[in-house]
């Protein structure tokens, strides 16, 4: 019999030891696609663009495995609370054989589709023979991305964060040094190239993954086949029933960030330029804000799964005030430093007044940011995510875009304009998620309550 790691209890979780080691992780899980970009500009800008082309279409596949990652972190987060562990091995069980399969689509359909796809981006003849060979590597290696996705996830929602973040930083270790080794190294006489960081990729993943579920046993206290088959359509619904609507929000403001960074590109190269490196440095406050809000769900899920609804409601606002706090000193850190942070990327004036002057408007950008992502993992953990879902995704399609063109180009102020329009989306969305959690209209609908029901 496999001795099973214990969760910490609902008393011992607070949002800083859990939220920590996540941050590290989700910073991790960024340097390991850049870590690739920057071992390749020694080696050519051709093997750059064709990896930052691939990178893009893989992250966007990527995402669709939080359809099952998410909802089964939240699932498995009420059954913690509720004590019934049985049920927890049960959804383990079936989300990894689930995004297994799906992983397994996903891959297949990438590597079919890879040459349509590298197409959209009218790469030349060069880039393209490059990028090729590292999308149908990296793509069919998708499926051992679906499942890692999955196995975090629910490691996290045990409490279980160091763990993660320990197999994280290994894996970003293994992946620098490989690269360092095929690109610069002993192994550079074969000239592996963009192909050769590919395989170190998906080896590191590979590896990582075997750790990972290695963890998850024990976390689970022993899985078996028997987990991984036993699907029923209850357990399944209740999966998707969060998944889903989370997934569709995540790949909607994905897809807005596409269509806005395209406005951006019609006013000229220096307006482009600007907004890249200005996402480049506040990434790490848009990660950190990430990380909270992964926290403070893990942390409601378990309340919401023990019954303990008013305990849920107070710490969502309780830590919603630390968050604000720690995200608004992050940002004066930022815009203390954003000068010299600029000039790490470039030596063009014009550039750097630009974005010194849009990083001053991460005072009113971030608090926004931070309240939409907190109650929006909120209301995911009480079962409330079709609405933080479709109220998210009206309001991005419906005024945020539009409002985007219409003061950038229409109005002609640009990226202030367009970073304006950042400010309102995110303050508009998060305070009609906060007015929903302060009304506590989440309760009447708790999906997990009913399933038991039945």
């Amino acid at each position: 019999m496999n001795e099973r790691m214990e969760p910490p209890s609902i008393g011992k979780l607070s949002l800083f030891p859990i939220t920590w080691p996540i941050f590290v992780e989700l910073g991790l899980q960024t340097l390991l696609r850049t870590s690739n970009t920057f071992m390749l500009s020694f080696h050519s800008d051709e093997a750059v663009a064709a990896v930052g082309v691939a990178n893009e279409i893989i992250i966007m596949v990527i995402l669709v495995f939080n359809m099952v990652s998410i909802g089964s972190a939240v699932v498995i987060s009420h059954e913690l609370g509720a004590g019934r562990l049985s049920e927890v091995k049960s959804v383990i069980g079936m989300s990894i054989f689930l995004n297994l399969l799906l992983g397994i689509g996903l891959s297949a359909l990438v590597m079919a589709l890879s040459r349509p796809l590298l197409s959209l981006f009218s790469l030349d003849s060069a880039t393209l023979s490059l990028a090729m060979p590292y999308l149908l590597i990296a793509g069919g290696g998708l499926f051992i991305q679906g499942v890692l996705t999955a196995a975090v996830a629910m490691i996290q929602a045990h409490g279980l964060t160091r763990q993660t973040m320990v197999v994280a930083i290994l894996m970003n270790v293994g992946n620098v040094l490989g690269n360092y080794l095929i690109i610069a190294g002993p192994l550079s006489y074969l000239e592996l190239g963009v192909t050769g960081v590919a395989v170190c990729t998906i080896v590191c993943q590979l590896a990582g993954l075997g750790v990972n579920l290695h963890l998850l046993n024990k976390t689970a206290g022993g899985l078996v086949w028997s987990d991984m088959l036993s699907w029923k359509r209850a357990r399944l619904l209740r999966v998707l029933h969060i998944g889903v609507p989370a997934s569709l929000n995540t790949l909607s403001y994905n897809a807005k960030q596409f269509v806005v960074t395209a406005i951006i590109a019609s006013l000229g190269s220096v307006m482009l330029t600007a907004k890249i490196y200005t996402h480049s440095i506040t990434l790490i406050i848009v990660v950190l804000g990430v990380a909270l809000s992964k926290g403070v769900q893990i942390i409601v899920g378990r309340q919401v799964g023990a019954g303990q609804t008013e305990l849920a409601y107070r710490t969502v606002l309780r830590c919603f005030r630390q968050s604000l706090v720690i995200t608004l000193a992050a940002v004066s850190l930022v815009c203390l430093w954003r000068t010299p942070l600029l000039a790490m990327f470039t030596d063009t004036k014009e550039i750097v007044e630009l974005g010194g002057a849009l990083l001053l408007y991460g005072f009113l950008l971030e608090p926004g940011r931070n309240m939409n992502v907190i109650f929006e993992r909120a209301l995911q953990a009480a079962g409330d995510a079709r609405f933080a879902a479709a109220s998210s995704v009206l309001i991005m399609w419906l005024f945020s875009v539009p409002m985007a063109y219409f003061l950038g180009v229409g109005l002609g102020y640009g990226l202030y304009g367009i970073w304006a329009s950042f400010i309102v989306d995110e303050w508009l969305r998060g305070s009609i998620l906060y007015f929903r959690w302060r009304s506590r209209r989440w309760e009447r609908r708790l999906p997990y309550r009913r399933a038991r029901a039945g």
